[in-house]
């Protein structure tokens, strides 16, 4: 994937967010790759772009990506932002699961 694609890229968060949960034994995995700047753009992949992939046991991988303005330092704030925005809903989702006796480690 990483020669395929390159890091910063869903396909390889979706296999980062997988191998993560089938590592770790938990019920939810996030994995976050993206150009933070101030160098290392390129045609298609910008400063600033970001990928995420949340993965949560049983269900499909949800990658997405967003491009952030600034930065270094206001790129990677929005990222861990919006990252933990991400692992906070599906929690939220997956909560629903646990309250029906459902158990499980995150």
């Amino acid at each position: 994937m990483l020669a395929r694609h390159g890091a910063v890229s869903a396909a390889v968060v979706e296999q980062m967010a997988i191998g993560a949960l089938r590592a770790s034994g938990a019920d939810l995995a996030l994995a976050v790759s993206g150009v933070a700047g101030p160098d290392g753009g390129a045609p298609g992949k910008p400063v600033g772009l970001v990928h995420f992939a949340v993965l949560r046991r049983g269900s499909p991988v949800e990658v997405s990506q967003q491009h952030f303005p600034g930065d270094r330092a206001a790129v990677r704030r929005a990222a861990v932002e919006r990252a933990l925005q991400l692992i906070a809903e599906a929690a939220l989702i997956g909560a629903g699961a646990h309250e029906s006796g459902a158990r499980g480690k995150i």
